[in-house]
């Protein structure tokens, strides 16, 4: 089943690189200042490598472009010309951004191109494999896919559990009772979900509401004010779904059945939970919490009792079956 989502590819502008500083990239601008409000959409970093050699056809424009050591290396190399030739050439392939890494000076033909054709042309201090292990992570980041999702995102028993269900049903109730049981809030009404490679889904609250609550009949609460810090997180894995829905004659009584809801093209596992007066949804949500914990360790209550019985109706039938001197 698929959640009412629209997902939204994300970017970062290339001032936006050139200002980084939590993940220790170490940039400095030294040429290409008019085309800092190009786009960077894909995490990969590529190296120059066979494209400084004349191989162009696998040069993606929206990347970071890295010259380390043995690219410098093989353009000091060439003849004055011969330079002059490859990087122009380079340079014409509207890339979006060079990174020039380690220590080397950097050739004057490849700044004085990059500044004509608007190309920023970055200098770390970092070498080359550092350099791509903190950019990879920063910009994987900052360029997942997001979306936002009605419900409520609880960290229960360490499960992050997101409670969905038509407004009106109970999810923020639910959630209050969870929080007064020593559970801890990240966000109530709208949540902030992030999709993290390969098939990691993260969930957070929105900076104006954050840690606020809307109860029916009593408007809007401060779950940090009235709980302390100890009843909230900033964000949190989202590791199960559980969908409040109205009651009904036919459910799965003994969950066989394997139900998933789709966010951001990652299928997570999901309970539907009815919905009916005197029903104690909080306690069912902590069972669907430590339920999952041992379906992670693999153990399946319902699959398991399904093959005890199974055995049981087997060895009843050897048991019941006549043997051949009793047959006349």
């Amino acid at each position: 089943m698929g959640g009412w989502w629209n997902e939204v590819m994300g970017f970062i502008l290339l001032e936006e690189l050139g200002k980084e500083r939590e993940y220790g990239l170490d940039l400095r601008l030294v040429a290409g200042k008019k085309g800092l409000k190009k786009k960077i959409t894909d995490p990969r970093v590529h190296k120059l490598g066979l494209a400084l050699a004349g191989f162009t056809d696998q040069v993606q424009p929206h990347r970071i472009h890295l010259i380390g050591n043995t690219e410098l290396s093989y353009l000091k190399a060439l003849s004055p010309k011969k330079r002059e030739e490859i990087t122009r050439k380079i340079c014409s392939l509207k890339i979006s951004c060079f990174v020039v890494t380690a220590t080397q000076s950097i050739p004057k033909s490849l700044i004085r191109e990059s500044e004509r054709a608007s190309i920023p042309l970055f200098k770390t201090r970092l070498g080359s494999h550092f350099f791509i292990e903190r950019a990879t992570k920063f910009l994987e980041q900052r360029l997942s896919a997001t979306t936002s999702v009605h419900g409520v995102l609880l960290d229960v028993f360490g499960v992050g559990v997101l409670i969905l269900g038509r407004s009106g049903i109970g999810k923020s109730e639910c959630a209050l009772d969870l929080i007064m049981r020593g559970h801890r809030l990240v966000a109530d009404d709208m949540v902030h979900i992030r999709k993290m490679p390969p098939s990691t889904i993260l969930g957070s609250g929105f900076d104006l509401v954050k840690h606020h609550m809307e109860i029916r009949g009593l408007g809007i609460i401060d779950i940090r004010s009235l709980f302390g810090v100890e009843a909230i997180r900033q964000g949190k894995k989202v590791d199960l779904v559980a969908e409040l829905v109205e009651w009904q004659v036919d459910y799965d009584r003994l969950g066989l059945e394997e139900q998933r809801y789709l966010i951001c093209g990652i299928e997570l596992p999901m309970v539907r939970i009815p919905v009916t007066p005197g029903r104690n949804l909080a306690t069912i949500i902590e069972v669907a919490a430590k339920n999952h914990l041992l379906k992670g360790m693999g153990y399946h209550a319902a699959t398991e009792l399904d093959r005890k019985l199974t055995e049981k109706i087997a060895s009843k039938g050897r048991r019941d079956k006549p043997h051949g001197d009793e047959i006349e």
